[in-house]
């Protein structure tokens, strides 16, 4: 990842343009993979007014959403798993959209058959999860879907490698992401 430079990207139509410093890629190439990632989604997110929404969705290539798509699914599950992850609302954007296509294309096939794992999980039980409860109700919906626990561990156990993989798509693929500035 070090050794970029600038980078020009023509985006079509009304799609709002990314732009990243070259050398806060530089820095954070140099913290880690997670750093570099974190770069081109904070600059995403501040394109769009910092929040995703299906109007800025259009505004973002499919590229850029699965990016955002990705850390959405990352943050969550890495926090409180795939029963958070639907409870607190991020089911729909995750399962139905094409999230898990999009990061078979990128290569990454395992990730993408946990979370076609996860959305059939989640077609048998979003409506319990999804529903307002108290905290401790909350807590309790672990115990009650443990069938959560595998996906949870297997995306904990190769989070790293996934981390990498996408970093590496990222860089290798730098001008679907973001414009980069000197």
């Amino acid at each position: 990842m070090q050794g970029r430079r600038i980078f020009f990207r023509t985006f079509a139509g009304n799609m709002i343009e990314v732009r990243v410093k070259d050398t806060a890629l530089q820095h954070a190439a140099e913290e880690g993979m997670d750093a570099f990632l974190r770069v081109f989604i904070d600059a995403t997110k501040a394109a769009i007014g910092g929040e995703l929404t299906a109007e800025t969705m259009g505004d973002l290539t499919a590229d850029q959403v699965t990016l955002l798509a990705w850390d959405t699914l990352h943050e969550e599950v890495m926090d409180g798993g795939f029963v958070q992850l639907i409870h607190n609302g991020y089911g729909p954007f995750i399962f139905k959209n094409p999230l898990a296509k999009a990061l078979k294309l990128w290569g990454l096939r395992d990730l993408s058959k946990l979370i076609y794992d996860a959305h059939t999980l989640w077609l048998q039980h979003r409506e319990e999860i999804e529903r307002d409860c108290t905290d401790e109700e909350f807590m309790a919906l672990f115990e009650r879907f443990p069938e959560f626990d595998d996906l949870d561990d297997e995306f904990v156990e190769n989070e790293e490698e996934w981390v990498s993989e996408i970093a590496h798509y990222v860089d290798e693929h730098i001008e679907r992401f973001a414009v980069i500035e000197r």
